[in-house]
């Protein structure tokens, strides 16, 4: 049984991106597939397809790499996990190596990264951060 889907599937990508493989796959839920469109958006993969088949549906995420198959994703850290919930106001979301990085939040308005919600002046859970 997994407690923490979202910790599964951030260890998924990081373990495909050191062993430089072209893609990995998740199984979808839609607050997963919220969290790859907002990688997709911030540029640290290069896409995202929900595929059907036999059983449950899965999230296929491309990865992206630079030159001499440099992942574009150095990290991935889970900040808020089932048995400690970390929340943050707006004025207190924290920078991700001085803005190299994003956090990804969850907010009364859907999740966002850490620029859209500073720039809405929204606080939420802080789910994860990615640099």
């Amino acid at each position: 049984m997994m407690t923490d889907p979202i910790a599964d599937m951030l260890t998924r990508i990081r373990n495909a991106a050191l062993a430089r493989h072209d893609r990995t796959e998740v199984p979808a839920s839609r607050i997963k597939a919220a969290v790859a469109e907002i990688l997709k958006s911030e540029g640290f993969i290069a896409d995202v397809r929900e595929t059907e088949g036999e059983g449950p549906k899965k999230l296929t995420i491309v990865l992206k790499y630079g030159r001499d198959r440099q992942s574009a994703i150095d990290g991935v850290r889970r900040v808020s996990r089932p048995g400690r919930r970390v929340y943050v106001r707006h004025d207190r979301i924290p920078r991700v190596f001085s803005g190299l990085g994003i956090s990804i939040l969850s907010t009364s308005r859907g999740l966002m990264s850490d620029r859209d919600a500073r720039r809405l002046k929204m606080g939420g859970e802080l789910l994860c951060e990615v640099w």
